[in-house]
């Protein structure tokens, strides 16, 4: 088996390419032709360098890790975050029809309203907030469109131990100030990039004899909590580590989204449903409690 992975250098591609390695032979494509092998193409804005690459590489499976992420400034570029967000996709699932290959492509809770306390399921209206709710919802639909050989996984509040994430904000801050404000009308699941890794590998393993599992899935860490839960869940664990900060988890206040204006509305309801994910697939998904430990454990060298 051949898979290209695009993305590769991102929080989720980082850990892409240890869960993918032992499926096959692996590709993988950050944005910069001179960083690749072959100086093959993995810039989202060159649709017809991607287009190229995909017929050079001929994979068995694409799996696209790439994406615009950043929620506001997207507000103020939203040309970039649609070719890269809704076009790119759309390339690749025609490039994947041509050679009858599997695609593998991330999509978010930003598709939905935010609205009510119950978790999202797949089939639930969508009414993105936001330029990236939008794009990211064209995506999966343009991927829909154009190839039925595809997996879709919407996630939510990724984190990982490579790069920047919310609880290195948390634990920066915590040792600068002794008190913290933290957002706690907003819900979801902290899902580590390495969760997201697995399962994609787990599911790619799972596709030749259950072409059946084509679709759309909710991939998410169980249990939930809010920003200010997560944050003060964080500095307990670091404590408890042994990383001394000036403020602990009772030094976190609650406070509400109004409190910090955005340029892109955020959801208060990112509650997604992953029973059809672990169902078709057999799965049990840790408690978000568990990969955020792990990551904090790596992270302090503890």
């Amino acid at each position: 088996m051949k898979i290209l992975l695009l993305g590769g250098n991102g929080q989720v591609g980082w850990e892409l390419q240890r869960a993918l390695a032992p499926l096959g032979e692996l590709v993988s494509l950050g944005s910069v032709a001179s960083h690749n092998p072959g100086g093959l193409c993995g810039n989202f804005a060159d649709l017809s360098g991607l287009t190229q690459t995909i017929r050079v590489v001929r994979p068995d499976v694409i799996v696209n890790a790439a994406a615009h992420t950043a929620v506001d400034k997207a507000e103020s570029e939203p040309e970039l975050a649609h070719l890269i967000n809704a076009l790119a996709p759309e390339v690749l699932a025609q490039e994947a029809r041509h050679l009858n290959a599997w695609l593998i492509h991330y999509s978010t809770d930003y598709v939905f309203n935010g609205k009510g306390e119950s978790a999202w399921t797949e089939t639930d209206h969508t009414e993105p907030l936001s330029v990236y709710g939008k794009t990211k919802l064209e995506g999966e639909q343009r991927i829909a469109a154009h190839h039925a050989k595809h997996l879709i996984f919407r996630t939510s509040w990724v984190y990982g131990a490579r790069g920047g994430n919310f609880a290195k904000t948390m634990l920066r801050l915590a040792a600068e100030r002794e008190r913290l404000k933290v957002i706690n009308d907003q819900f979801g699941a902290p899902t580590s990039a390495e969760l997201l890794a697995d399962v994609t590998a787990h599911a790619i393993r799972a596709l030749p004899n259950h072409p059946e599992y084509a679709g759309l899935y909710h991939c998410v860490a169980s249990g939930e909590t809010t920003w200010h839960g997560y944050a003060r869940y964080i500095l307990a664990t670091a404590h408890a580590l042994g990383v001394t900060l000036k403020a602990g988890a009772d030094q976190v206040d609650p406070t509400d989204t109004s409190s910090f204006p955005t340029a892109a509305q955020r959801p208060l309801n990112s509650r997604l449903n992953t029973n059809k994910l672990q169902k078709a697939f057999g799965l049990t998904l840790p408690h978000w409690q568990t990969g955020v430990r792990r990551m904090l454990t790596e992270i302090s060298g503890k």
